[in-house]
């Protein structure tokens, strides 16, 4: 075997072990990427003068561990499906995704399901205004300590004694207002920090 048949039998075991790495990468998405890493491969090589094991083994040294290469990308398929998406119910799952490899996908899975919750129970309280116009609202009162509380009521309970009603009906408009413009900048935020965590992304 000459050197140059050694050198692309290492290529190919090279890419034959990010290829593998990509389970779960759409098929197409996947060949696309190994062959256009082939070709940097080649061009680098080219680039060298010459095709031999050292210059092979350097030229893949530089490019990294062929199984973070995949997770990298991997994560990049992962974040734009992310930044694609349109709603809540598309984005949370690949939030999910992301938070189970990443601490930062973590961080933000925490934060959108917070701006998620909080603008569900305004727009349900909204909702429940007309069928429980003395119990569903945003309500004020005293704990025993004195300190002073907000609480969003859906209609099951009474408020506490001695509460009172900040918005009335006025909860209707400006609950459902805010609580679609609370989903749609949670969603845009989500959207920011995938599309900024893809583009620090060695691979885009």
């Amino acid at each position: 075997m000459t050197l140059a048949d050694n050198a692309h039998t290492r290529i190919d075991e090279y890419l034959d072990t990010l290829r593998a790495r990509l389970c779960g990468v759409n098929e197409q998405d996947a060949w696309e990427f190994v062959e256009e890493l082939r070709s940097h491969i080649h061009d680098k090589i080219s680039a060298a003068g010459e095709m031999t094991p050292a210059v092979v083994e350097r030229v893949l040294t530089a490019l990294g561990n062929p199984e973070e290469l995949a997770s990298e990308f991997r994560t990049n398929v992962l974040l734009t499906g992310a930044v694609n998406s349109r709603s809540p119910i598309q984005i949370l799952p690949i939030l999910f995704r992301w938070a189970s490899f990443s601490v930062t996908g973590l961080f933000v899975l925490l934060g959108a399901i917070g701006g998620y919750f909080v603008g569900g129970v305004l727009f349900i309280c909204a909702m429940l205004k007309p069928f429980h116009p003395h119990t569903a609202g945003l309500w004020a009162f005293h704990d025993e300590t004195g300190d002073l509380n907000l609480s969003f009521r859906l209609g099951s309970a009474n408020p506490p004694a001695g509460a009172h009603e900040l918005l009335g009906w006025w909860i209707v408009p400006i609950g459902v207002l805010v609580a679609l413009g609370l989903v749609l900048s949670t969603s845009r935020l989500a959207q920011w920090c995938a599309r900024k965590v893809r583009g620090s992304n060695v691979i885009a």
